[in-house]
């Protein structure tokens, strides 16, 4: 194994994981992490709150410090891979270099969904993925003062929340009837609907965009109920897309994400993918399933470090998300999709803690906890024991989660 390489394409949250776990599982020979970013491998959740507001630097963010990679014998390169050959067992680099690899993972994440509308090309317009578009959002707000947010998901509200703690005035436009339809339930998106409107953004739902207009720069918004919004800066965030065309130009299979089986490997048995583009099975929701967060990035590398290692470790660990808006910690345990039933456990309407459980045939199955640590710790061990916590007393903040989870059974008990 000594003389052997595992070449790691994309510096993300699942590669540095990779890099940590391959080396604790015995691998000993080279590890090659190329990146298209400059930058090693950096927590990308504070870029639209501290790295935006200017208060933390991509030093600051580096997920392992330098130090760690050259301790642990990991190459870093600064490069876009644009073709394997897996007859070759290679990777070709944008200056034309051909790299041979034992082990391939692919780690190569997601990328905003475009916004096909006229006007995109205006100054003053971004999306928001990377440190270099927060950068130009950050550059771009020196003469800002008016922002229009294009999309009420998670993206969309962290950035209204981050601009309007920097002093801009906010517009979100929303095609669905609620923000965060996609994702939660009716009583979350009201709480988060309330909230933003209370620390002054201008909330428009149900409503599309036609097109930015301006001359070289953006100044305004044209809406599909053709009023105009006025903007000195726009950002787009309408969901993501995975990276997968490197993938399946490879001749690998590619549904919705690169899949992979239970340890993050490909139809090809020297070729993994982990993290935001790949696709697994999930036993517990008994579906297959592409995620978008940090949790799921870190286990998926964990699994492939283990299985390149001869160290099986399926992918099994329960899902999990965050988001940070204002002074509002919303911690998600577990995927609500497809509940039948919601339990509230405290008042979305009143006051900024509560928690919304999920229940699908009698089971929880996902929770949204705000300002509730001790809700989310409590569900994520229910969720992931299968366990029925009894709905009246769930809904009752009096009664303790201890006794909930004593007194709880799983659906064949």
């Amino acid at each position: 194994m000594g003389t052997q390489r595992v070449v790691i394409v994309g510096a993300s949250h699942a590669s540095a994981q990779l890099c940590v776990s391959l080396r604790r599982d015995g691998w000993d020979g080279e590890i090659l992490l190329i990146g298209d970013e400059p930058s090693l491998p950096y927590h990308r959740p504070p870029l639209s709150k501290t790295f935006l507001a200017g208060t933390t630097t991509i030093e600051d963010l580096h997920i392992r410090k330098p130090e760690f990679y050259e301790k642990e014998q990991v190459a870093f390169r600064h490069a876009r891979v644009t073709r394997i050959s897996r007859e070759a067992r290679t990777v070709t680099l944008d200056d034309g270099e051909e790299l041979g690899y034992d082990k391939l993972v692919l780690c190569l994440g997601a990328r905003p969904r475009p916004l096909s509308i006229p006007g995109m090309e205006l100054a003053g317009v971004h999306y928001l993925r990377d440190a270099a578009d927060i950068t130009a959002i950050r550059d771009s707000l020196a003469g800002a003062s008016r922002a229009v947010i294009v999309g009420a998901g998670y993206i969309g509200l962290e950035a209204a929340a981050s601009l309007r703690k920097l002093g801009v005035e906010v517009t979100v436009l929303e095609v669905a009837e609620r923000v965060l339809q996609r994702v939660t339930a009716p009583a979350v998106s009201a709480f988060y609907d309330r909230v933003h409107r209370e620390e002054g953004v201008d909330l428009r739902l149900g409503v599309g965009v036609l097109a930015l207009e301006g001359e070289d720069q953006v100044t305004s918004v044209r809406l599909t109920d053709d009023d105009h919004i006025a903007a000195d800066l726009v950002i787009v965030g309408v969901g993501v897309l995975p990276n997968v065309e490197l993938a399946q130009d490879a001749g690998l299979a590619v549904d919705n994400g690169i899949v992979v089986d239970a340890h993050g490997r490909t139809d090809d048995p020297d070729i993994f993918a982990a993290g935001d583009c790949a696709n697994h099975y999930d036993a517990r929701y008994d579906r297959r399933l592409r995620l978008e967060c940090v949790s799921n990035a870190v286990e998926h590398a964990k699994s492939v470090a283990g299985a390149i290692c001869g160290k099986d470790k399926p992918i099994s660990a329960l899902p999990w998300f965050w988001s940070d808006q204002y002074d509002l910690k919303l911690q998600i345990a577990g995927l609500s999709t497809g509940y039948d039933t919601v339990v509230l456990r405290g008042d979305p309407a009143a006051g900024r803690a509560f928690a919304c459980f999920y229940f699908a045939d009698g089971r929880l199955v996902a929770a949204d906890c705000v300002n509730n640590a001790k809700e989310f710790m409590f569900s994520k061990r229910a969720i992931a024991e299968g366990l029925s916590p009894d709905r009246s007393m769930l809904a009752d903040p009096g009664t303790p989660l201890a006794s909930l989870l004593q007194a709880s059974t799983s659906p064949t008990g």
